[in-house]
């Protein structure tokens, strides 16, 4: 089956995060989370909290290329220190990342109805305790609201 990628399909998936409790929206290419290769449409908005987190396994490289919008990606140190920083947007010199394995990265929305494709191995194993921040709040938590500032203070 072939599916354009359009600006419908853009607008639909904006449409669809912005009525998600998360503030975000897949659109998934692939067929079934054991797919050996996951290809989607990230659609998020300005509350979007995606907590600092990598991927261990060695075969979890992620790239991501912005369609719409801008995007800031923060790379960390164990410690919780950003190491590196980007901001991703069409028609700027940074259009996307390609992150290794073992590389601790979150995204913020710095615009409304921001778009990314993103791409990675499969299939999906939901993150482990050992791939996530321990010095970044996770989702639900009290301190999420002044995290998520602090991290797009990074982009002023």
């Amino acid at each position: 089956m072939t599916t354009l990628i359009s600006v419908a399909l853009l607008n639909a998936t904006s449409a669809a995060a912005k009525a998600s409790p998360r503030q975000r929206k897949n659109h998934n290419f692939h067929h079934a989370d054991s797919d050996l290769c996951h290809r989607l449409l990230n659609a998020i908005e300005l509350q979007t909290y995606i907590p600092p987190h990598c991927h261990l396994d060695t075969s979890k490289a992620e790239s991501i290329i912005i369609l719409r919008g801008r995007v800031g990606v923060l790379f960390f140190s164990a410690q919780g220190e950003i190491t590196e920083k980007c901001c991703i947007q069409p028609q700027s010199d940074c259009l996307g990342v390609d992150i290794s394995p073992g590389t601790l990265h979150s995204l913020v929305a710095l615009e409304p109805d921001s778009v990314f494709f993103e791409a990675k191995a499969g299939p999906y194993v939901p993150l482990s305790a050992a791939e996530r921040a321990p010095w970044a709040p996770q989702e639900g938590d009290l301190d999420v609201v002044r995290y998520l500032a602090w991290m797009k203070s990074q982009f002023i």
